[in-house]
Parts: C-alpha cells; structure tokens; sequence
C-alpha cells in the first residue's frame, strides 16, 4: 500500500483528494493534514459561539462559472448541483459586476466550506486537523513529513496546497531539492490581503436592506458587505441572521501587522457610518487573510510544480493558477495527472512492501 499525504485542507487539497481516490488504485492511503481547525482554507464557514445554525462564510462568497469553465467542469458544477451543495444566486448583489455574457454565479446553501467537506467525504481520506507541517526529509525512497507536535510520519509521495510563501518557509531537505529556476518562480508570487469580519445575531433579529448583499467602490476600508443568511436564501425565524465584512485591499495591507482587536474596532467604527441602523450582534469574529487572492502565479507551470519526481513531491493550488473555483479544479487535475504519469513507480513501491 502507498501512502499519499496531501498537506491542506483546502479546495485544491480536498479536490486532489477525493480526484486521487477516483482515479488511483484502490489500496492508495491517502492522508490529509492541515494546521486549522477544521476544513475550508480560504472557503472557511464560521459558526456564531451562541448559535451554530448561524453561519456566515468569511472566505469565498460565490463560486463564478464563465462559460467556458461551466464546459469544461461541467461534471464538476453538475455533481454538486446534484447533491445541492450549489444553488443558483437568486437574490439581490449591488455592484456586482458581470462582465461576459453567459457567466453563472451559485451560492452554497450549507456555507461555502461544504463544498470542501463534500470532497473530503467522498476521498475516503483520513483528516487530521491541527497538523502543522514544519519539516520535510528524503529518507530510503520516502517522505519524512514531521509537523510542531508529534512524531514524524513518512509517505510515498506528498501533495502541498498551503499558499506558496508558506512551502518556501518549510525547512529540511525540500529547499534544498528546488532548483534555482523554481525558487524564482515560487518566490514571484504575490496575493493580496484583508480581513473579513462575521457578525452574529440572536434569532428574531432583524436586518432591512433592499439588497442580499453589496459592492461599496469608494470606501478605503470596506469593500463588501453580505447579509449571509440572506445571500444564501436561508431566512428564518429560528437561526440568527448573520453579516460579513470585507475590508478593502489597501485597508488589509496597511493594518496586516496589527492586532485582530484593534482591527475589528475600525471595521465596526466604518461600519457604523455605512450601515447606521444595523443592530449589535452577540458575537463577532475576524479573520485575518494574509493570502487572500493570488495578484500574480508562478509563471509557465499551469497547476502544478513537480519539485521531485521520485519519490513523488508535487506543489499546487491557486498560486499555481488563479483564486476561484476552477482555479484549483484545474489545479487538482493537473497534480491527478502527475500521478497518472507515476503510477508505475508506486506500483513498483508497493509491490516491493507487498
């Protein structure tokens, strides 16, 4: 048997995942780690400390189909429209901006970290959460992966979906094994950054507005604001209402160093002067996404980076494509096809364990 780590429980992670249990014999392990708490990465759905039937996403808030993806992962829109992981958005968003003609925009009903656990479910993966991974070693045709707490564990092959900066900080022998032109590739790689603030309410509470959710152009703090229950098409009188806030990019790096508390009070000081009648909330959380969208990824390697062949290490994600949905699609099947290419040597590996 050969054993797969997957570092990332993220989209790009949990798709690769469940794409490798699809399409890799029947007897991979596959293993996913990843140093949060829970699944979702950047597609992260919190839940109110008071409630947890009030939910609000402070990652993603649409998946957005062009029509050129909605044919090329087709089967991948359909699945989850299937099993109504995805709807289409129906209500109200001032200022959003459609571009093309044909385009699709879905709203996840359950949250948009559904999506993520959907595919972890359907891998079969184990799932360990907390699994900070800080060292990666080449010992006897194997992965040596240790992480801040307990001991290290070896695998077949390794899969890295965390943000690019984040490989770049990993230490042991992974530096030494990227080459000089990959190194200036990883290292090219920039995104961008802001907080997102989730405000809970109690059940009952209301929030008038004529829109779902809102794109504010010329605030320097705030760039978006949802009524999340609303967006979502949930409205009821037994769960909270919930809103997210998005700050501005410029809001996000200018404040990217300080402390989540004095953050959230100038988030909810704006907020008072764009929303002055919004009720307190009974809970707040922020978040901070230091890697929030990809401004520029590695160039010339579409969806993946092989750093080493055999044993098998292979890097993607969106800093290998871009930030949405069929970025990491196509992510996850470009690594699903690195394996398809190695498969006779792990065949080779576990025959020789057999």
């Amino acid at each position: 048997m050969s054993r797969v780590l997957i570092v990332g429980a993220g989209l790009t992670g949990s798709l690769c995942a469940c794409l490798l249990r699809r399409g890799m014999p029947s007897n991979t392990h596959i293993v996913v780690w990843d140093k949060a708490r829970g699944a979702g990465g950047r597609m992260a759905t919190s839940r109110s400390p008071k409630d947890p039937t009030c939910t609000a996403d402070l990652g993603a808030q649409f998946i957005t189909a062009t029509p050129y993806y909605s044919q090329k992962h087709q089967s991948f829109y359909e699945e989850l429209l299937a099993h109504s992981i995805l709807k289409p958005l129906t209500t109200p968003v001032e200022g959003m901006v459609i571009e093309e003609d044909g385009i699709r925009n879905f709203i996840t009903p359950r949250g948009i970290s559904s999506i993520v656990k959907h595919y972890l479910g359907e891998s079969g993966a184990e799932v360990f959460f907390n699994y900070h991974v800080t060292n990666i070693y080449l010992k006897d045709e194997k992965w040596e992966v240790c992480r801040k707490s307990g001991a290290p564990e070896q695998f077949d092959a390794v899969v890295l979906t965390m943000p690019v900066p984040q490989i770049l900080q990993l230490q042991g022998d992974l530096n030494k094994l990227i080459d000089r032109t990959q190194r200036q590739k990883l290292e090219a790689v920039s995104y961008s950054s802001r907080y997102a603030l989730g405000l809970f309410y109690e059940a009952g509470t209301e929030i008038d507005g004529p829109w779902a959710a809102k794109y504010i152009t010329n605030n320097p703090c705030i760039r978006f604001i949802s009524i999340d229950n609303k967006k979502r098409n949930l409205e009821s009188a037994d769960t909270g209402p919930a809103v997210v806030v998005h700050t501005s990019i410029p809001f996000g790096l200018e404040h990217l160093e300080e402390g989540k508390e004095k953050v959230e009070l100038l988030i909810l000081e704006e907020l008072a002067r764009v929303l002055p009648g919004l009720p307190k909330p009974v809970s707040t959380k922020c978040q901070k996404w230091r890697y929030s969208q990809v401004t520029q990824a590695v160039s010339e390697s579409p969806g993946q980076m092989t750093i080493h062949a055999r044993p098998l290490l292979v890097c993607g994600g969106d800093g290998f494509t871009h930030s949405n949905f069929d970025g990491c699609t196509d992510s996850a099947l470009k690594i699903l096809d690195v394996f398809k290419s190695n498969l006779c040597f792990l065949t080779t590996l576990r025959d020789k364990q057999e």
